[in-house]
């Protein structure tokens, strides 16, 4: 069956609930990439999420949205938070992707207090960003981030501005966390009382590396056999609220297209719970 799709928040975009996290761009040839967009369209994948930080990703994008750019809704990210660092960084992206503009544009990884500040306040990224929607040069801003204090700083983002998307993680065993859990549902609430979509990270998580044993360009060590990959993706789509960010690892995302298409309903408690023992799984942030 085709991978589900539903609206991307207020944008009114029908994207795929499988987003492509372009971070698995990073890193790789531009004959990897073509095979892996070929992949993507494959599978009917019609969101790209980008990012100025995630290595030659915009560059590897770029030759296939200067040919098809109506074919995807397109997002990427500025770590910068003042108003000419993010117009410089945002500059080199629309070159570097090879487009007059992007659906979307995220402040990346928006945690640290000070840096919030600077971020929100006069000569801020949100000052430049709004600049640039006024421009055309993007249609809707988001908000992105990690770690257990994401939630709690997302909250206060939306209590800022109102973001037409956010981005943190959901995974099974993320949400064991108690504090994490309170703040991601508070999140979520927010969310859908102003339509603003939830991106979702880290799906496939199954613990921090150990020491000298990375085995996939993902920044933890992720879940890898189709099974195990069917019940971590079945669950997070089972929230029917929220878009599932694919694996930044071109050899592992075949899989997680592959769970998508057969997802049917949510993973049982019982089975996450035997998934997490049997794996011996973590959370990545605590």
């Amino acid at each position: 069956m085709p991978i589900p799709k539903k609206e991307f928040g207020r944008t009114g975009h029908l994207s795929t609930r499988t987003l492509f996290g372009a971070a698995a761009f990073g890193d790789v040839s531009q004959d990897d990439a073509d095979r892996t967009m070929e992949l993507l369209i494959a599978n009917g994948v019609n969101h790209i999420d980008t990012a100025a930080s995630y290595g030659d990703s915009e560059l590897r994008l770029g030759p296939w949205m200067e040919t098809r750019r109506a074919d995807f809704f397109l997002a990427t990210k500025t770590a910068e938070r003042t108003y000419d660092g993010a117009k410089r960084e945002f500059e080199r992206s629309l070159q570097r992707l090879r487009v007059s503009e992007v659906d979307l544009i995220q402040l990346h990884y928006l945690v640290g207090e000070a840096e919030w500040e600077v971020a929100m306040g006069p000569g801020g990224v949100l000052e430049y960003l709004l600049e640039a929607r006024e421009q055309g040069l993007v249609k809707y801003i988001g908000v992105t981030g990690h770690d257990v204090a994401i939630a709690r700083m997302h909250q206060r983002s939306l209590e800022r501005f109102n973001f037409d998307s956010v981005l943190l993680p959901y995974n099974y065993p993320m949400m064991q966390n108690e504090i994490y859990r309170a703040g991601f549902e508070e999140v979520l609430s927010m969310c859908k009382a102003r339509n603003c979509a939830v991106q979702t990270i880290k799906s496939l998580t199954r613990r921090p590396y150990l020491a000298g044993q990375r085995t996939h360009r993902t920044w933890y060590e992720p879940l890898t056999d189709q099974a195990s990959i069917d019940k971590a993706v079945h669950w997070v789509l089972g929230n029917e609220d929220v878009f599932l960010n694919t694996v930044g690892d071109i050899t592992v995302l075949p899989l997680v297209l592959d769970a998508a298409h057969r997802f049917e309903a949510r993973t049982p408690e019982a089975e996450m719970q035997a998934l997490m023992a049997e794996w011996e799984m973590e959370p990545l942030f605590v």
